[in-house]
């Protein structure tokens, strides 16, 4: 019999997070599948997981506290019989223009989106060097190239990215620390078709990326064995479009 490979990922329950969910449980995991909200799509999820064969549990937990990532990974090393793979997707995607930041909207992006990575990666940092396991930050284009009107969330994820740089130097060589940074990848549902095809005009792929494109990006970090401290792109070439060609 193989070694079950156990797996954690936050914001599980939807959109992004339920595809990365799903494709690792099609990759052979059993899944914890991280909710704040989202209980009936979590629980849904969970039960196509456990359809395949593998185990899945949806867990609550509120990840702007600190207290709460420890105890979400805690839950999920026992009921899963340890880790291997920790997903942290969970985020929030709020328009924020510069002259409306304030202390409530800069912490509650921080709290979400870049505390809650490190406060769970040091919950899991035992078991996943136990394990030889990995760790991978679902970031955003935007950390790179930022974008207007988005401040809290662009520095938050531009502090993502550097801090799954610095885990995968802190943590080699027991535990791989990669990213996703998605692109053009599900527009909000309040977009206008008319504003998804102008984004649409600048990605050479022309199209929209899919939840998931992105999923088959994490599967591939979780089993590449030898790559770390790597942020791979899934923007359908969206970034190299910025950069000026001479035909």
């Amino acid at each position: 019999m193989t070694t079950p490979r156990r797996a954690l990922v936050t914001g599980a329950g939807v959109r992004v997070g339920r595809a990365i969910a799903l494709a690792l449980g099609n990759a052979g995991y059993d899944v914890a599948l991280h909710y704040h909200h989202s209980a009936d799509a979590a629980e849904a999820a969970a039960g196509e997981i456990q359809a395949l064969g593998r185990q899945a549990h949806a867990l609550a937990a509120d990840l702007r506290v600190p207290d709460a990532c420890a105890q979400l990974v805690r839950a999920a090393e026992t009921r899963l019989g340890g880790l291997e793979l920790l997903v942290v997707n969970a985020a929030e995607f709020v328009r924020t223009p510069y002259d409306r930041v304030d202390e409530a909207s800069w912490n509650s992006a921080i709290e979400l989106n870049l505390s809650s990575a490190l406060w769970l990666s040091k919950a899991a940092t035992s078991a996943l060097r136990a394990a030889h396991g990995a760790i991978i930050f679902v970031t955003c284009s935007s950390a790179s190239v930022p974008f207007r009107n988005y401040l809290p969330y662009v520095v938050a994820k531009g502090g993502l990215q550097q801090l799954m740089k610095t885990l995968a130097l802190e943590l080699a060589p027991q535990v791989r620390v990669n990213a996703v940074a998605p692109g053009t990848v599900l527009p909000p549902e309040d977009m206008t078709p008319e504003h998804t095809q102008r984004l649409v005009r600048g990605v050479p792929l022309a199209r929209v990326g899919s939840a998931q494109d992105v999923a088959d990006a994490v599967v591939y970090l979780a089993s590449a064995k030898y790559v770390t401290g790597e942020e791979i792109r899934v923007d359908g070439g969206r970034a190299l479009a910025r950069i000026e060609r001479f035909e």
